[in-house]
């Protein structure tokens, strides 16, 4: 079966951390690839995984890089940066170089843009808008920061809208500081006002506040630029164009989980499209019914393979005979070339299709 009838020319690859997504992504990149579309496949994971599977080098981190691979389309991969991607957003959007360099050059900025809570997640859905309209690729395959049930990478453009409309921007946006670094609510009160400003910089520092303060100051004319970047962005991830491909670790204390991201996936409007649960036991048979011995190797891997085999019986009577399911076996070692990695993604396209 083509990847045409299961994918779209957007994929993004999300689940929880440790379930196999990147080794997932770096298949379905290579498979496309066979079937001779130009395929990028890129990831946020801060574990870079990405660049073992395939096979590039560090300069992969600051461009595309062409994967050596016998494949009739184009396979590259990107090892994206959230910082690089940030400061992208802030050249496009600065009115002139001198606003530019005065949010580069701020401390708090490269606080922000380093690693602030949501930061990384948003940068990686900019990063996909950036490559989907530059339209260089047939399909676009995005691995997704290792999240709890992929939430934060899913409502990151909601979160930057939100905070660009809020009014703690707005706030933020008035000029609190004199031009002596004074603040200036402050300085209105003498002695008692320069007291305040002592027991200020003792609970959070007053360099800390004039850095953010000068930041936001420096923001104010690319707001814009950014809620309108925000807004194309969630609109592409509720596009035709794209499709969630929802990864999850085997038993049946997995599917509520499963069950609870697929349905905000399709409530908020985002296409659900195959869910594969990776790293299934083998079901073979117990030698006794009792207890299982953890020192006993064969009787733990017995129960862990009908424990396995359950959660997917339970799956599939919860979900509709549309809903494309794939049930990927544990394997004795992860893919750690193309070889293992057209395997791996013959193995998947297989079990779709059945």
């Amino acid at each position: 079966m083509s990847l045409d009838r299961l994918l779209a020319p957007l994929v993004v690859v999300v689940g929880g951390g440790g379930v196999g997504k990147t080794t997932l992504a770096a298949a379905l990149g290579l498979r496309s690839a066979e079937e001779g579309a130009d395929t990028l496949v890129m990831t946020f994971d801060p574990s870079l995984r990405l660049k073992d599977t395939l096979g590039v080098g560090e300069e992969a981190r600051d461009h595309e890089v062409t994967v050596a691979s016998d494949t009739p389309g184009r396979l590259e991969a990107s090892l994206l940066d959230a910082g690089a991607t940030f400061n992208r957003l802030i050249e496009r959007y600065s009115p002139d170089q001198q606003a530019k360099e005065r949010i580069l050059s701020n401390r708090y900025y490269h606080h922000l843009s380093g690693g602030l809570s949501g930061i990384l997640e948003y940068m990686a859905v900019e990063r996909l808008f950036e490559v989907s309209i530059a339209g260089d690729y047939g399909r676009v395959i995005l691995d997704t920061p290792p999240t709890r049930e992929a939430l934060d990478f899913l409502e990151a453009p909601d979160r930057v809208i939100d905070f660009l409309d809020s009014g703690v921007l707005k706030v933020a946006l008035k000029d609190w500081f004199t031009a002596e670094g004074r603040l200036k609510p402050a300085a209105r009160f003498g002695a008692l006002g320069r007291r305040f400003e002592r027991l200020l910089d003792d609970l959070v520092g007053l360099e800390l506040l004039r850095d953010m303060a000068e930041f936001f100051q420096a923001f104010g004319p690319l707001y814009a630029g950014f809620k309108d970047r925000a807004d194309r962005v969630r609109s592409l991830l509720q596009s035709d164009e794209t499709l969630f491909v929802l990864v999850a670790g085997p038993g049946e204390e997995e599917v509520p989980d499963l069950l609870f991201f697929a349905r905000r996936l399709a409530e908020s409007g985002h296409r659900v499209g195959p869910i594969v649960v990776n790293r299934v036991h083998p079901r073979f048979e117990r030698r006794s019914g009792g207890e299982v011995d953890a020192a006993d190797g064969v009787e733990l891997l017995a129960w862990l393979g009908e424990r396995d085999h359950a959660g997917l019986a339970a799956l599939r009577e919860l979900l509709s005979a549309e809903q494309p399911l794939a049930a990927l076996p544990l394997m004795s070692e992860a893919p750690t070339d193309l070889g293992g990695l057209s395997e791996l993604a013959e193995e998947l396209v297989g079990r779709l299709r059945s």
